[in-house]
Protein backbone atom coordinates (compact mmCIF):
# COMPACT_ATOMS: atom_id res chain seq x y z
CA UNK A 1 0.00 0.00 0.00
CA UNK A 2 1.08 3.62 -0.67
CA UNK A 3 0.45 6.52 0.95
CA UNK A 4 0.04 9.61 -1.23
CA UNK A 5 0.35 12.42 0.90
CA UNK A 6 0.82 16.75 0.38
CA UNK A 7 1.49 18.57 3.11
CA UNK A 8 1.46 22.76 3.31
CA UNK A 9 1.44 25.24 6.19
CA UNK A 10 -1.94 26.91 6.65
CA UNK A 11 -4.17 28.82 9.06
CA UNK A 12 -6.33 25.88 10.37
CA UNK A 13 -10.02 28.44 10.97
CA UNK A 14 -9.53 29.39 7.27
CA UNK A 15 -9.09 26.30 5.93
CA UNK A 16 -12.13 25.10 8.19
CA UNK A 17 -14.31 27.84 6.56
CA UNK A 18 -13.58 26.83 2.79
CA UNK A 19 -13.88 22.81 3.98
CA UNK A 20 -17.51 24.06 5.33
CA UNK A 21 -17.98 25.68 1.96
CA UNK A 22 -17.07 23.02 -0.12
CA UNK A 23 -19.90 21.11 2.48
CA UNK A 24 -16.60 18.24 3.17
CA UNK A 25 -17.70 15.36 5.84
CA UNK A 26 -16.08 16.24 9.11
CA UNK A 27 -14.78 12.89 9.80
CA UNK A 28 -13.68 13.23 13.76
CA UNK A 29 -10.71 14.90 15.94
CA UNK A 30 -7.67 13.18 17.80
CA UNK A 31 -4.79 13.74 19.61
CA UNK A 32 -2.10 12.02 18.84
CA UNK A 33 1.67 11.24 20.32
CA UNK A 34 3.54 9.52 17.80
CA UNK A 35 6.92 8.13 19.43
CA UNK A 36 9.78 7.75 16.84
CA UNK A 37 12.39 5.21 16.59
CA UNK A 38 15.69 4.67 15.63
CA UNK A 39 17.37 1.52 13.67
CA UNK A 40 20.75 0.56 15.57
CA UNK A 41 21.66 -0.85 11.69
CA UNK A 42 21.14 2.25 9.91
CA UNK A 43 20.18 5.87 10.56
CA UNK A 44 16.36 6.23 9.34
CA UNK A 45 17.37 10.19 9.14
CA UNK A 46 19.80 9.04 6.18
CA UNK A 47 17.73 6.31 5.06
CA UNK A 48 14.41 8.72 5.07
CA UNK A 49 12.33 6.24 6.93
CA UNK A 50 10.33 5.77 9.63
CA UNK A 51 9.12 3.61 12.50
CA UNK A 52 6.45 4.71 15.55
CA UNK A 53 4.13 4.10 17.92
CA UNK A 54 0.80 6.44 17.71
CA UNK A 55 -1.28 6.55 20.44
CA UNK A 56 -4.33 8.26 18.89
CA UNK A 57 -7.01 8.91 21.39
CA UNK A 58 -10.47 10.28 19.52
CA UNK A 59 -12.28 13.29 21.60
CA UNK A 60 -15.39 10.41 21.71
CA UNK A 61 -13.56 7.24 22.11
CA UNK A 62 -11.24 5.01 23.57
CA UNK A 63 -7.28 5.46 23.28
CA UNK A 64 -6.01 3.16 19.82
CA UNK A 65 -2.30 2.14 19.47
CA UNK A 66 -0.23 1.37 16.35
CA UNK A 67 2.99 0.49 15.06
CA UNK A 68 4.08 1.95 12.05
CA UNK A 69 6.93 1.71 9.38
CA UNK A 70 7.15 4.04 6.29
CA UNK A 71 9.83 3.30 3.84
CA UNK A 72 11.81 6.16 1.82
CA UNK A 73 9.61 8.57 -0.20
CA UNK A 74 8.97 6.98 -3.69
CA UNK A 75 8.95 10.39 -5.85
CA UNK A 76 10.50 14.33 -5.40
CA UNK A 77 7.34 15.64 -5.43
CA UNK A 78 5.00 15.00 -2.41
CA UNK A 79 5.36 12.75 0.53
CA UNK A 80 4.55 9.25 -0.94
CA UNK A 81 6.00 6.18 0.89
CA UNK A 82 5.33 3.11 1.43
CA UNK A 83 3.63 1.96 4.66
CA UNK A 84 2.75 -0.99 6.69
CA UNK A 85 0.67 -0.20 10.17
CA UNK A 86 -0.74 -2.63 12.49
CA UNK A 87 -2.99 -2.44 16.13
CA UNK A 88 -1.06 -3.18 18.90
CA UNK A 89 -2.42 -3.75 22.25
CA UNK A 90 0.29 -2.09 24.72
CA UNK A 91 2.35 0.35 23.73
CA UNK A 92 4.57 0.45 26.89
CA UNK A 93 5.29 -3.93 25.45
CA UNK A 94 6.13 -2.95 21.64
CA UNK A 95 8.53 -0.41 23.15
CA UNK A 96 10.28 -2.59 25.47
CA UNK A 97 10.42 -5.15 22.04
CA UNK A 98 12.23 -2.15 20.41
CA UNK A 99 14.42 -1.25 22.91
CA UNK A 100 15.69 -4.31 23.82
CA UNK A 101 16.28 -5.44 19.58
CA UNK A 102 18.45 -2.05 19.87
CA UNK A 103 15.89 0.59 18.87
CA UNK A 104 16.39 3.87 20.32
CA UNK A 105 13.56 6.33 20.77
CA UNK A 106 13.95 9.62 19.08
CA UNK A 107 11.40 12.01 19.83
CA UNK A 108 7.39 12.07 20.43
CA UNK A 109 5.69 14.44 18.02
CA UNK A 110 2.30 15.56 19.69
CA UNK A 111 -0.43 17.30 17.46
CA UNK A 112 -4.01 17.81 17.51
CA UNK A 113 -5.79 16.33 14.25
CA UNK A 114 -9.03 17.40 12.95
CA UNK A 115 -10.41 15.21 10.11
CA UNK A 116 -12.41 15.93 6.59
CA UNK A 117 -13.23 13.46 3.68
CA UNK A 118 -13.66 15.54 0.11
CA UNK A 119 -13.66 14.37 -3.04
CA UNK A 120 -12.46 10.87 -1.78
CA UNK A 121 -9.43 12.11 -0.02
CA UNK A 122 -9.06 12.70 3.70
CA UNK A 123 -8.07 16.02 4.52
CA UNK A 124 -6.18 16.96 7.98
CA UNK A 125 -5.76 19.89 10.27
CA UNK A 126 -3.22 19.41 12.26
CA UNK A 127 -1.89 21.59 15.17
CA UNK A 128 1.60 20.05 15.95
CA UNK A 129 3.33 21.06 19.93
CA UNK A 130 6.57 23.10 19.07
CA UNK A 131 5.97 22.99 14.99
CA UNK A 132 2.72 24.58 14.21
CA UNK A 133 -0.19 24.54 11.53
CA UNK A 134 -0.73 22.65 8.65
CA UNK A 135 -2.50 21.00 6.37
CA UNK A 136 -2.69 17.31 5.04
CA UNK A 137 -4.45 15.74 1.75
CA UNK A 138 -3.81 11.89 1.42
CA UNK A 139 -4.99 8.96 -0.03
CA UNK A 140 -4.00 5.59 -0.36
CA UNK A 141 -3.52 3.35 -3.48
CA UNK A 142 -2.48 0.09 -4.04
CA UNK A 143 -0.62 0.23 -7.32
CA UNK A 144 2.53 2.19 -8.15
CA UNK A 145 0.83 2.67 -11.33
CA UNK A 146 -1.95 4.66 -9.50
CA UNK A 147 0.89 7.52 -7.97
CA UNK A 148 0.57 10.37 -10.45
CA UNK A 149 -2.94 10.56 -10.31
CA UNK A 150 -3.25 10.53 -6.68
CA UNK A 151 -1.09 13.35 -6.49
CA UNK A 152 -2.71 15.12 -9.17
CA UNK A 153 -5.74 14.82 -7.06
CA UNK A 154 -4.12 15.75 -3.87
CA UNK A 155 -3.03 18.87 -5.46
CA UNK A 156 -6.47 19.45 -7.03
CA UNK A 157 -7.91 19.70 -3.14
CA UNK A 158 -5.17 21.81 -2.19
CA UNK A 159 -6.36 24.14 -4.95
CA UNK A 160 -9.87 23.91 -3.87
CA UNK A 161 -9.01 25.02 -0.40
CA UNK A 162 -7.30 28.07 -1.68
CA UNK A 163 -3.48 26.36 -0.70
CA UNK A 164 -0.81 26.75 -2.97
CA UNK A 165 0.68 22.87 -4.16
CA UNK A 166 3.92 24.47 -4.50
CA UNK A 167 4.15 25.47 -0.94
CA UNK A 168 4.05 21.83 0.32
CA UNK A 169 6.42 20.73 2.52
CA UNK A 170 7.96 17.27 2.51
CA UNK A 171 10.26 16.84 5.82
CA UNK A 172 8.06 15.54 8.47
CA UNK A 173 6.60 16.87 11.56
CA UNK A 174 9.34 15.15 13.36
CA UNK A 175 11.89 16.57 10.97
CA UNK A 176 10.45 20.27 11.94
CA UNK A 177 10.16 19.54 15.29
CA UNK A 178 13.79 17.98 15.24
CA UNK A 179 14.87 20.95 13.28
CA UNK A 180 13.31 23.61 15.46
Amino acid sequence: MYEVEVKVPAELAAVRDRLEALEATRVGSVVQADTYYNAPHRDFAETDEALRIRSERPADGAEETHVTYKGPLVDEETKTREEFETGIEDDKTIDAILTSLGFEPTATVRKDRERFSLGGYTVTLDSVDDVGEYVEVETEVADESDLETAREGAYDILERLELDPDDQIRTSYLGLLLES
